[in-house]
């Protein structure tokens, strides 16, 4: 039963991710629209966000199959 909901624990904490970087990209991307001129800062504040969401879903995922 507990490597049943380490399974669930980890699948949401990747979904909960994906969503997040889904959602990030989406406002890159009217952000990048509106003001094509500042494209670079918004890409470069993107792939940061990006990947700090990626960390913290690796570490959620690692405590789930952990505990």
């Amino acid at each position: 039963m507990t490597g049943t909901l380490a399974a669930v624990g980890a699948g949401l904490a990747v979904i909960g991710a994906g969503i997040g970087i889904g959602n990030i990209g989406k406002g890159a991307m009217d952000a990048i629209a509106r003001q094509p001129e500042a494209t670079s800062k918004i890409q470069t504040a993107m792939i940061i966000a990006a990947a700090l969401i990626e960390g913290v879903a690796l570490f959620a995922v690692v405590v789930a199959l952990i505990a």
